[in-house]
């Protein structure tokens, strides 16, 4: 699992921890990644006896979008 990933269930909610870095440059320059499994993770949880995967990426836009 990527390093620092925390993934748990509490109930009927799914609890993912991981942590925000320095924002560094996507593959496309669009956008800038501030946290990354870096591709789908196998987790602890199990939903009905089976492994749940977890692919996240959290990212701001380089430049301002929409005029905002």
């Amino acid at each position: 699992m990527a390093d620092d990933l925390s993934v748990t269930r509490e109930g009927d909610t799914l609890v993912i921890r991981i942590p925000i870095n320095a924002p560094t440059p996507s593959a496309s320059g669009k956008t800038l990644v501030v946290a990354s499994t870096r591709g789908n993770q196998t987790t602890a949880v199990q939903i009905e006896g089976k492994d749940l995967y977890l692919g996240v990426n959290a990212y701001v836009y380089a430049e301002p979008k929409g005029g905002r």
